[in-house]
């Protein structure tokens, strides 16, 4: 696909974005369509930050498929399509440039990240190496009643996979990793852990191991650590 081409639009009922910004919210080209076209502009809601709801909508845009791996976004035209100026798009971007998610291209947009299986594989082996001695030093030293606390989490990762909602299954996912190394009380492991997951979460995966959260607490109330071992590394997305 060539980059930075004309697109017909983002899904805005898909990715979370308003009615109007779904029919040409990607590529560079929307700025004479706009609001002209006898549509009227809707203004996000006030509930949160603007920039809060557009990095929300973006992100769900990216799990989605709607911002296409490659492909170059401008941030006027996007703004013009949620009805906001370009400023919080841009910071929102720049956001996402900081997660990996997407690389700014100058005096064009944003261009959205792709990774190699190498780079995927390498993100998930460096996952691994951190997580997974974390999680077998936590078989051995939390009380096993303990994590019964994390199932609705767990349950939360898989229902969103059952719905097909890539989006919410992500947030779920990493909700509830960072609640397992939380048990640790190294906030710099949740923290760089966090983000790494993050980062591997882009582009998004098509296969969700959903149950594997369950079969991992179970793992770690019975401090089966050959278990915690394997699970650890499956939800790290490394396969040795």
């Amino acid at each position: 696909m060539e980059q930075g081409r004309s697109h017909t639009g983002v899904s805005g009922a898909r990715a979370g974005v308003p009615a109007q910004a779904a029919s040409s919210a990607r590529g560079e080209h929307t700025h004479e369509e706009g609001a002209t076209a006898g549509r009227p502009v809707h203004r996000m809601p006030q509930r949160y930050s603007v920039r809060g709801q557009i990095l929300d909508a973006l992100r769900k845009a990216l799990f989605c498929g709607e911002l296409v791996p490659g492909e170059v976004y401008s941030g006027p035209a996007l703004g013009e399509r949620f009805g906001v100026s370009a400023t919080p798009v841009r910071e929102a971007m720049q956001q996402l440039a900081l997660e990996g998610a997407v690389e700014v291209v100058p005096n064009r947009g944003f261009r959205v990240a792709s990774r190699s299986p190498r780079e995927r594989a390498e993100l998930a082996e460096v996952r691994a190496l951190l997580e997974v001695p974390a999680l077998l030093r936590l078989a051995r030293t939390v009380p096993t009643g303990r994590w019964c606390e994390l199932r609705p989490l767990a349950e939360a990762a898989v229902a969103a996979a059952a719905r097909g909602d890539r989006a919410a299954y992500a947030e779920a996912d990493r909700a509830f990793h960072r609640a397992v190394l939380g048990f640790s009380g190294n906030h710099q492991l949740v923290a760089v852990a966090d983000e790494l997951h993050r980062r591997a979460q882009w582009p998004a995966a098509r296969d969700c191991p959903a149950a594997e959260h369950l079969e991992l607490l179970d793992a770690l109330a019975m401090q089966d650590v050959m278990a915690v071992e394997a699970l650890g590394t499956r939800l790290c997305g490394h396969r040795p």
